[in-house]
């Protein structure tokens, strides 16, 4: 959890083969989990949010060990930074233009 801004960029570009002036958000969890820095950029540069837990761990769920990246949902990164696990959550149906 040592990169900063240009460190964390060059692993989306180079290593998960994504631009990371897409305007996506990229998270970064460190091995045990208590750290989470979150990369993206807002038009004009990057911006870097890092929390480091006192108690607690951070956790992807479900996460292949083999792919380096996936999408999540936007529901998906609040409950992730909330602690929370979305693992056996339901959804109920809203409406949702195509």
């Amino acid at each position: 959890m040592r990169n900063g801004f240009d460190g964390l960029a060059g692993i989306v570009r180079n290593i998960l083969k994504q631009d990371p002036v897409s305007g996506s958000v990229f998270i970064f969890i460190n091995r045990t989990g208590t750290h989470i820095k979150l990369l993206f950029w807002d038009g004009d540069g990057f911006a870097l949010f890092y929390k480091r837990l006192e108690r607690g761990r951070y956790f992807l769920e479900d996460q292949d060990k083999t792919t380096p990246s996936r999408l999540i949902t936007r529901e998906e990164l609040m409950m992730i930074l909330e602690g929370l696990s979305f693992k056996n959550l339901k959804r109920k149906k809203r409406f949702k233009i195509s």
